[in-house]
């Protein structure tokens, strides 16, 4: 590999992992107009095993809106990242798969929120893979796909 294709294979792995945190950091704000934009206009998204529903990027981005209200407070943590780039000729291809692992706490909406100064600590954890897909396009790496494959939550409704 020339010195040439390795700085091209090293700049998409910085792309592709600055996707994906853009990804995580769109989630969590709920900036969903920031979230469609990291996808490929035919993107879609697969959050059934999470107990959610499967589908193109902008119906994601409305049950998402709408499924994320539930949660005062969101936090993607997108870690172990896997980036795999399709080769041809030896230099980066136009495709890429990225598997990372993930953990996810929120604090679900209530009464006593932390604008009302009540408690801030996460009361539902999440945990588990995912699987995307990305594209470079024009305008950079674009994700064509996300699976969520969770593998564990936990809901405390204890006292504060």
């Amino acid at each position: 590999m020339t010195q040439r294709a390795e700085h091209s294979t090293v700049m998409d792995r910085l792309a592709l992992d600055d996707l994906i945190t853009g990804y995580a950091i769109a989630v969590d704000d709920g900036d969903w107009p920031g979230y469609q934009a990291l996808f490929t206009p035919d993107g879609r998204a697969d959050y059934r095993s999470a107990g959610g529903i499967e589908g193109g990027v902008a119906e994601i981005a409305a049950w998402l809106g709408e499924m994320l209200r539930n949660f005062a407070m969101r936090q993607h943590l997108i870690v172990n990242r896997r980036i795999t780039l399709a080769r041809r000729d030896g230099t980066s291809g136009d495709t890429a798969t990225v598997r990372a692992d993930y953990l996810n706490p929120m604090r679900l909406a209530g009464p006593a929120t932390e604008d009302e100064g009540g408690p801030t600590a996460p009361n539902y954890t999440c945990g588990g893979r995912y699987d995307f897909t990305a594209r470079r396009t024009a305008d950079g790496w674009r994700l064509t796909g996300v699976v969520v494959h969770e593998k564990w939550r936990e809901v405390w409704c204890g006292g504060e």
